[in-house]
């Protein structure tokens, strides 16, 4: 979790995404949020690891994510998880659709973050991983390890 209040603070991060996905493709989306919402995720009360991104109508909604209600909100505190609309342009909502209607493709957040004080949410086009995949990716992790610590014992 990054620092809340600062520019370009990371303020939740899908690190399962990487793990179980090949991500073609990323865009910046805005989000539209309650009041209450915006203060739990500045404080890093969000879980980004279920959600994902839906086509309703022309328009892209962010799904299953849980933002913590806000501690210090009166009756009108919001729900944790509801669907939560995207803001993008016309261009991307088009490109990132098509690309979820391909077999195997689908959208999912990636990243919350602060820009210019106001959040914003890196989504990417995914593909899921085979488990051979999966294999793959820790095997190069492990060469890679092993490359380093010869190359620190030799110097």
């Amino acid at each position: 979790m990054g620092s809340a209040g600062a520019e370009g603070a990371t303020v939740a991060t899908n690190r399962k995404a990487k793990h179980d996905f090949t991500i073609t493709a990323t865009f910046e989306a805005g989000l539209v949020l309650r009041g209450s919402e915006v203060k739990s995720a500045r404080a890093g009360l969000v879980n980004l690891k279920e959600g994902y991104v839906i086509e309703v109508d022309g328009e892209l909604f962010l799904g299953q994510v849980h933002i913590s209600e806000y501690r210090h909100a009166n009756q009108n505190n919001h729900p944790p998880v509801r669907r939560r609309k995207l803001l993008l342009h016309r261009h991307q909502i088009d490109k990132i659709t098509s690309a979820i209607r391909q077999d195997g493709m689908s959208c999912v957040p990636l990243r919350m973050y602060l820009k210019g004080g106001r959040l914003k949410l890196e989504i990417g086009i995914v593909r899921g991983k085979k488990l051979w995949d999966r294999r793959q990716d820790v095997k190069e992790r492990d060469a890679k390890r092993e490359m380093a610590r010869a190359r620190r014992h030799d110097s």
